[in-house]
C-alpha cells in the first residue's frame, strides 16, 4: 500500500540522486521540499531538507512532535534562537502556499482531496571555487505529471502540463521572477557561505579511501572485477583499470561518486575479464586522502579444507582415541588377572 512514508523516501532519494550529479570544482546550497496526501494521513505532510554540498544540514518535518526546523548538520549549530524562529516561520508559511497549490492541482484537475498527491520543489545555487555565482536551480512537480523548471537565463521556464503554464502565467503577471532571481543569487549565495564557514573543519578534512576487489562470475562464464572505493572525502577520486603492460582498458564502467549519507563518498569502477586472466589487470586509485596512488588486484582466496573433510577428520580422531583407550584398559586388566593368578 502506498504511504507518506513511501513517497518521503522517494524524495530523499531523488534528492540523493541530483547531489550525486552535481558538477565538480563547485560548491553548493540545495533544498527539497515535498506535500504529500493520501488517506491515510489525517492532514497533508510537509518535509524540508536542505544540502550544503552533500551534507544535509536542516530538516523539517510536519509530523514530527516539534513544528521547527531542526539543525543536523555534522558540526556545531552556531545560529541564534532568532534564526531558527524566523526560519521556522518561513517554513510554516511555505506550507500555506503549497496547500494552495495543491487546491489549484485538484480543482484544475477535478481530483478527489482525499486521493495521494504529491507536490515536489527543489531550488538552490551554485558557485565556482572562486566563489562567483555559477547557476540557480529551480524545479516544480505535480502528482510527477506537470513539471516545471527555471531555465538558465532564470527569465524563462520550461512547463509540462496544465498546472505549470497556469502557475507561469500567475507568476510573470506578478513579477514573482525577479524575487527568485533574488534568492537564487544573494540569499541562496549568502546561506551557502555561512554553512561553508560553520562546517570549514569538515569540509577541509581528508578522509581515506578504503578500497577492495570483488570478484564475480558471470553467466556467460566471464569474470566481474569490481574496485569499490568508499568512506572518502572530498568527493574527487580517480578509479582506472590496467594491464601489466600498463595499458587502461577498454569498455570499463564506472558509477557516478555518490554520497554515503554520512558525510563521505563512494564509487567504483568495473571492467569484465576472460577466466583465469584476472591476476592480469591491477585497479589504480588516486584521492587526496592517500599519501601516494594505490595498486590493488583481484587476491584469489587461501586454499581452505572443505567442511565435511574436517567433520570427518574429527569423528575419525575420536574413534581412534576410544579404540586406543580400549586397547590401554583391556591391557591392564589381563596383566592384572596374571597377577592374581600368579
Amino acid at each position: 500500500m502506498k504511504t507518506f512514508v513511501t513517497e518521503a523516501l522517494l524524495l530523499l532519494l531523488q534528492a540523493l540522486l541530483a547531489l550525486s550529479r552535481h558538477p565538480e570544482g563547485t560548491h553548493f546550497v540545495e533544498i527539497y521540499q515535498a506535500l504529500f496526501t493520501s488517506p491515510e494521513l489525517p492532514e497533508p505532510q510537509f518535509i524540508r531538507v536542505a544540502f550544503v554540498d552533500d551534507v544535509q544540514f536542516e530538516r523539517f518535518n510536519n509530523r514530527e512532535g516539534v513544528q521547527r526546523m531542526e539543525h543536523c548538520a555534522p558540526w556545531r549549530d552556531q545560529k541564534t534562537q532568532e534564526y531558527w524562529k524566523e526560519i521556522t516561520d518561513q517554513v510554516l508559511n511555505q506550507i500555506l502556499n503549497f496547500r494552495m497549490l495543491l487546491e489549484k492541482m485538484l480543482q484544475i484537475y477535478n481530483y478527489s482531496a482525499t486521493g495521494y498527491h504529491t507536490i515536489q520543489m527543489r531550488y538552490g545555487c551554485y558557485v565556482l571555487l572562486q566563489s562567483d555565482f555559477s547557476h540557480g536551480v529551480l524545479e516544480l512537480s505535480f502528482n510527477d505529471h506537470d513539471y516545471m523548471r527555471l531555465n538558465e537565463d532564470m527569465r524563462t521556464w520550461t512547463t509540462v502540463g496544465k498546472v505549470a503554464e497556469f502557475l507561469r502565467k500567475e507568476w510573470e503577471s506578478s513579477g514573482v521572477i525577479q524575487n527568485f532571481q533574488t534568492n537564487l543569487i544573494s540569499v541562496c549565495m549568502e546561506v551557502l557561505f555561512r554553512e561553508l564557514e560553520f562546517g570549514k573543519e569538515f569540509f577541509l578534512r581528508k578522509d581515506t579511501p578504503k578500497i577492495h576487489v570483488i570478484h564475480k562470475v558471470r553467466p556467460d562464464k566471464k569474470i566481474t572485477l569490481r574496485c569499490w572505493a568508499f568512506n572518502f572525502y572530498p568527493a574527487e577520486i580517480t578509479l582506472t583499470w590496467v594491464t601489466d603492460e600498463s595499458n587502461q582498458t577498454a569498455h570499463v564502467e564506472v558509477s557516478e561518486t555518490r554520497p554515503s549519507g554520512d558525510g563521505t563518498f563512494q564509487k567504483w569502477a568495473a571492467v569484465v575479464v576472460h577466466s583465469g586472466e584476472e591476476h592480469r589487470y591491477k585497479c589504480h586509485v588516486n584521492h587526496e586522502g592517500l599519501p601516494e596512488p594505490m595498486t590493488l588486484r583481484w587476491e584469489s582466496p587461501e586454499p581452505t579444507i572443505p567442511f565435511l573433510l574436517v567433520v570427518i577428520a574429527v569423528i575419525l580422531g575420536a574413534l581412534l582415541i576410544g579404540a586406543m583407550m580400549t586397547f590401554l584398559i583391556w591391557k591392564r586388566k589381563t596383566r592384572g588377572k596374571k597377577g592374581a593368578r600368579s
